[in-house]
């Protein structure tokens, strides 16, 4: 395979074609694709000094829940010199994944092959903050303001520069409910997200008695990890979830396709108040655990059985923190409620890991000189075509100028937003629709189910001839 185009460099003067705000995997994807078309001008920049993908969640072991397939090019041009199989050819090693038989990857893995991505693709800015975005009518361009980092993350210097096209990238934070905020954001109490778990795993396993909170696939391994490294009979071990079950995540091959374009763009045509609806009713689509790591954990619970007496580890699902506090010097107490019981307890803890999920980052802050142009929803969320734009006044997009967001619109185009799958679809998407060429040409249908009695047209399959097939279904008239 040859080595991936240089782009051209841009005239000093020359406002840029697209800049890119947050490098994570949706942005490096776009990146990448953006790569080979040497005709675009693009600058991606990031606050922290290099790529990193959940450091404290690559827990030994521990896979993604997509296939490999599933990286940052290849669903939209599996020729791109940036697909982990490449990664893989580089670094000598595509013989023993061959061997391997692996279709699931390690997080770790994943996040070394996005790392040798961000190291070799050229226009990537780590250690720039980025400020604020602003419309400036008289160049009819967007304006990026900056603040270059050093190495300690102290501001060096300010910069700015003007671009045709805005990408948003900054992805999500950790959540911690807000009875647990003040332990949380006390340095010296045991309370801790599942996004620092590696960070502080070997006090954490040095604690008397540790509790998880939390009962999605996060919660899941950290709960898992915790059980196989404490002693059989001595684990004091307690995992609390809000849900009614540590249940399944929805992995059949039909449940799937939920995380395909063709669902992407019928959710998107739904009414707002009904994608609204529909939204956490899906939660088992991308919050349960998957079946091996629950089997795992009920293996290595059923192990320390063997011998007689049970495990020292306690799963109560359908239970919330009301209020939480500090006991003495050390420990944690956790006032209970179980809401189908009707019933309260307290629980006494010497540490509490957080495996309570993210939460998109607010777009209000960096696009606050963007708010006279935006159009909101009823819940005051930017409205977001189906191409994921941003939906701006005229005075803006009639000049071709646009800002594109990835990973922010779960309220527009549904759980598929976060889902690493969709991401090399999107990247291209964006690309196809800023050049006003094709690309990447995607295909036209990507799913066996038909979503709705009305499918968009533009999702048709096309006949062996090139022309649209024709559907079945007769729309029913009142």
């Amino acid at each position: 395979m040859t080595t991936a185009p240089t782009p051209r460099p841009p005239h000093p003067e020359a406002p840029r074609d697209l800049v890119g705000i947050g490098i994570g995997p949706f942005n490096l994807s776009l990146a990448a694709l953006a790569h080979p078309l040497t005709e675009l001008d693009t600058a991606f920049y990031e606050q922290r000094p290099a790529f990193h993908w959940h450091p404290g969640l690559l827990i030994d072991g521990a896979t993604l829940q997509v296939p490999f397939l599933a990286d940052l090019v290849t669903l939209a041009d599996p020729a791109s010199h940036w697909t982990f199989l490449n990664y893989l050819k580089t670094r000598e090693r595509l013989f023993p994944f061959y061997f391997a038989e692996r279709f699931h990857i390690q997080r770790a893995e994943y996040d070394a092959y996005c790392r040798w991505v961000s190291e070799n693709l050229p226009g990537l800015h780590f250690g720039h903050q980025v400020d604020t975005v602003r419309w400036n009518p008289e160049r009819r361009l967007f304006e990026v303001d900056f603040t270059q980092l050093d190495t300690e993350g102290e501001a060096e210097a300010l910069g700015r520069t003007y671009t045709k096209n805005v990408v948003l990238g900054i992805g999500t934070a950790p959540y911690i409910p807000e009875p647990l905020r003040p332990l949380a954001e006390a340095p010296t109490v045991p309370v801790i997200h599942s996004a620092d778990y590696l960070t502080h795993r070997t006090e954490l396993l040095t604690a008397d008695h540790i509790t998880v909170i939390g009962s999605g696939q996060s919660g899941a391994e950290i709960f898992l990890d915790l059980l196989k490294n404490r002693p059989q009979g001595r684990e004091k071990l307690h995992w609390l979830a809000r849900s009614e079950a540590f249940a399944p995540m929805e992995y059949s091959k039909l449940g799937l396709e939920h995380f395909t374009p063709d669902y992407t763009r019928y959710f998107h045509h739904l009414p707002e108040d009904v994608r609204d609806g529909l939204v956490p009713a899906q939660w088992q689509l991308h919050k349960g655990i998957d079946a091996e790591t629950i089997a795992a954990i009920h293996d290595e619970l059923y192990q320390r059985t063997l011998h007689g007496g049970w495990p020292d580890a306690t799963l109560t699902p359908g239970v919330f923190v009301r209020t939480a506090g500090r006991v003495a010097t050390t420990k944690v107490e956790l006032h209970l409620e179980h809401r189908r019981q009707n019933t309260r307890s307290r629980l006494t803890t010497d540490a509490v890991v957080l495996a309570t999920g993210y939460r998109e980052r607010p777009l209000d802050q960096i696009l606050t000189g963007m708010d006279p142009h935006l159009s909101r929803d009823n819940a005051e969320r930017p409205r977001i075509d189906e191409q994921f734009r941003l939906v701006l006044d005229p005075t803006v997009t009639d000049t071709g100028s646009n800002i594109y967001v990835q990973n922010a619109e779960r309220h527009s185009h549904g759980v598929g937003a976060p889902d690493l799958g969709l991401a090399a679809w999107r990247s291209a998407t964006i690309l196809n629709t800023l050049t006003g060429k094709d690309p990447y040409p995607l295909p036209q249908r990507t799913a066996f189910t038909t979503f709705g009695l009305t499918p968009n047209e533009n999702r048709a399959p096309r006949t062996r001839s090139g022309e649209r097939g024709t559907s079945h279904l007769v729309e029913l008239k009142n």
